[in-house]
């Protein structure tokens, strides 16, 4: 398992554009990934659990990879949150 910290710096947090764009992005590996904040994490592959969460500006998230390729999927998410979030 392999996790990391992220604090968002996007002034509307995770809003629907890249929350729809990092959901695909998870898609396409086969591990786990869990998305959490203050205590609740949730399936990082479904849309509604991560705008459910309410992410704002300087918030900080947790992102979680259990899997076969969690290596890869933990390098292509964390390279994505800081180019869009």
């Amino acid at each position: 398992m392999k996790e990391f910290k992220y604090v968002i710096t996007d002034a509307e947090g995770i809003h629907a554009r890249p929350a729809g764009e990092l959901v695909k992005l998870v898609k396409s590996f086969e591990c786990g990934v869990k998305i959490a904040k203050d205590g609740k994490a949730v399936d990082c592959k479904k849309i509604f659990g991560v705008m459910g969460l309410g992410v704002k500006k300087d918030n900080e998230v947790t992102l979680s990879f259990d899997g076969a390729d969690e290596d890869a999927a933990c390098e292509a998410v964390s390279k994505f949150m800081q180019e869009n979030l």
